[in-house]
């Protein structure tokens, strides 16, 4: 029976909860390419590694392994007068760096909180799941997907 090796493209369905059994996420099928390519958490995909069509799987993850720690350097207080006049809780800012996404968490009288940590950030998860269904791939169909992903 065929195995999880690099360049295998899997489905597996996937679930994500928090310490307390709290639901965090759930996926049906989520697909990704095995392999090194950072389409899932490592310490994930080594779990999986070796694995069949059929096999489940359950592992903790730290924050360091799945969304990072909590960094309170990435909460910030900033005047209203600097935002913009739509603000509102939930928005989402471009800051100065454009890879850092800031959520608007909360609205005082002369200014608004900022967070750009993953909402999970901090957060230890339990993934599990099943593996649904696996196809290894040739050099071409690896660098089609990758290109691909590229395209997004």
């Amino acid at each position: 029976m065929e195995k999880i090796t690099k360049n295998t493209l899997v489905s597996l369905s996937l679930k994500l909860e928090d310490e307390k059994g709290n639901l965090i996420d759930e996926s049906d099928e989520l697909m990704y390419l095995h392999g090194g390519y950072n389409q899932i958490f490592p310490k994930l995909e080594a779990e999986l590694e070796g694995k069949k069509v059929g096999d489940t799987f359950e592992l903790l993850l730290a924050p360091a392994e799945a969304f990072g720690e909590y960094d309170e350097s990435l909460v910030a207080k900033e005047s209203l007068q600097d935002l913009p006049e739509d603000v509102t809780v939930g928005m989402e800012l471009e800051g100065e760096n454009e890879a850092i996404a800031w959520v608007v968490e909360s609205i005082e009288d002369e200014y608004a909180v900022l967070n750009a940590n993953h909402e999970l950030a901090g957060i230890t998860l339990k993934a599990s799941g099943e593996i649904l269904e696996m196809e290894h791939l040739s050099d071409e169909g690896v660098d089609e997907i990758l290109k691909m992903e590229h395209e997004h």
